[in-house]
């Protein structure tokens, strides 16, 4: 137990500090207030045009640049490359994957012409 009277004295009242706002005051002293440029005067106010601001303003209409590189650039990818990129870009589940396709049947034709038709019948049946 400490003896009576013999507490710790508060932080701001212990000997060799200068109280409790020493460090507060000392940074305050330190930083002089700087002369700042007051900007409620005209002096060195640039007047602006009120054209000049509209012309600013207005909005650009850059269909015309646009197009221009839009018609430029007709370089078309080959149907192969296409393809690899968008099944590399494919999921694996089975929804993501395109239905297969089948392929078309052409109809069966023949070889033969309508004269090589009538020729076999003269010949087969002795039609003239």
């Amino acid at each position: 137990l400490p003896a009576a009277g013999r507490a710790k004295a508060p932080p701001g009242l212990q000997p060799g500090r200068a109280g409790p706002g020493a460090a507060g005051a000392a940074r305050r002293r330190k930083r002089a207030p700087e002369p700042g440029r007051n900007k409620a005067t005209v002096k060195g106010r640039v007047v602006k045009s009120a054209i000049e601001e509209y012309r600013k303003k207005k909005p650009v209409n850059h269909l015309r640049e646009n197009l221009q590189y839009m018609l430029k650039g007709r370089l078309v990818a080959d149907k192969a490359v296409t393809e690899q990129v968008l099944a590399q870009n494919r999921g694996r589940k089975s929804k993501d994957q395109p239905p297969e396709k089948t392929e078309k049947k052409k109809p069966e034709g023949t070889v033969f012409t309508e004269e090589d038709f009538r020729k076999f019948e003269r010949e087969y049946f002795g039609i003239p």
